[in-house]
């Protein structure tokens, strides 16, 4: 089986697999995939924190698959392994659940969840060889989730290829691009790249890349500088670029030197477009006339490096915040998974561009915010509203 190690986990479909103890998600992951992806053991809780693997699947692509630990797990750190577990719903684009009993309210609950969350289902009747009345279990299960079950068995492989068809029909191949709708090919687009400390020496950081590689697949012109030389980039053009897209941080200054006709955005902006919803960013940046020296703010991070002083997230826009609304404002940080479940006491939630999350995971943090009727916004948003100049990019 091919397995393209070149796209990102976050460009990948995560497919989470669900069941109680022994109900044999391990042995079927392995089935589907050909491999021995996930170990595979009689003894009750040897899946402990979840194991994400990347993979082809055939009539999905690159896939993240996803093994979770038992949803009825008793043992002694059993409920903070379903905790863990139960994180990786965030980030879920299609879910199995495996039934191997006939008490099936555990499983049932979750598939109401998976619905209430939009998450496309698959449910699964495991280790049907060793079953006796399939019939009457999948009764029972169409019944309560209105889901028709597949019978599948790991061990003869019974089922795995409907399964394999079953998840391919869910998979909604989007052709989306970053920068759809800002240029055409033929346009000739500039890229301020400021490269700050958290950037490795000799590497551009994933937003930037992502969009040059899409610029140039697209047939764009593309021109790449800094700060520090962009009019010197500017006076090399016979004519002014049709794009030009920044890092968020410099906003201020390189739309002082953007041409009058030029349209303007960030690496920021277009990956809020991408991987969230953009609108619901643009609304919540409204909520920064509502903010005052003692409201809190919540930054939220996708990443979870080493903080450096030049840091956007940790430094320079709680600086900026702070020069807006006075030193005793409230901000809280927080980086990778770490993401509250009680929003209530924020005034405004501002997110990262999120190059390191799907999609999935970005939109559940959204909707979390949405139904505690809290604002939420983005980096490339918020720092373009703080300085005033919202109203003059793209998105």
């Amino acid at each position: 089986m091919s397995h393209n190690t070149d796209i990102p986990v976050s460009e990948r479909v995560h497919i989470s697999f669900w069941g109680r103890c022994n109900s044999g998600k391990s042995s079927l992951i392995n089935a589907l995939t050909g491999q021995s992806v996930a170990i595979v053991s009689d003894i009750a809780g040897t899946t402990t924190d979840p194991l994400l693997k990347t993979m082809e699947l055939p009539g999905v692509g690159a896939t993240v698959l996803i093994d979770t630990a038992g949803l009825d797990d008793t043992s002694v750190l059993g409920q903070q392994r379903i905790g863990r577990s139960r994180m990786m719903l965030d980030r879920t684009d299609i879910a199995i659940i495996l039934f191997h009993e006939c008490d099936i309210s555990i499983e049932t609950e979750l598939a109401d969840e998976m619905r209430r969350r939009g998450i496309p289902t698959v449910c699964v009747i495991s280790r049907c060889d060793i079953l006796h009345d399939t019939d009457s279990l999948e009764k029972s299960i169409t019944s309560a989730t209105g889901i028709k079950p597949l019978c599948v068995s790991a061990l003869t492989g019974e089922g795995t290829a409907s399964l394999r068809e079953r998840i391919a029909s869910m998979h909604k191949t989007e052709d989306r691009l970053l920068t759809y709708g800002l240029c055409e090919p033929g346009d000739t687009v500039l890229l301020v790249m400021p490269q700050d400390r958290q950037a490795p020496k000799g590497r551009i950081i994933k937003p930037q890349i992502q969009v040059l590689r899409e610029l140039l697949d697209r047939g764009c012109n593309v021109l790449c500088c800094t700060t520090g030389t962009m009019q010197q980039a500017l006076t090399a053009l016979s004519s002014p670029p049709q794009l030009v897209i920044t890092d968020s941080q410099a906003f201020a200054s390189v739309y002082g030197l953007t041409p009058k006709d030029t349209r303007l955005t960030s690496f920021s902006i277009l990956f809020a477009r991408y991987k969230g919803d953009i609108n619901e960013f643009i609304k919540g940046a409204q909520a920064i006339d509502r903010l005052s020296s003692s409201s809190r703010i919540l930054i939220a991070e996708a990443c979870t490096h080493v903080p450096q002083h030049e840091d956007i997230g940790r430094v320079k826009l709680p600086n900026l915040l702070r020069r807006h609304f006075g030193d005793s404002i409230s901000i809280d940080i927080v980086g990778g998974n770490d993401f509250p479940d009680d929003l209530s006491g924020y005034g405004l939630i501002i997110h990262c561009g999120a190059c390191m999350f799907n999609r999935r995971h970005v939109m559940s943090r959204i909707s979390r915010a949405k139904a505690q009727n809290i604002p939420v916004t983005n980096y490339g948003v918020a720092i373009a509203a703080l300085t005033g100049i919202l109203d003059k990019v793209v998105y």
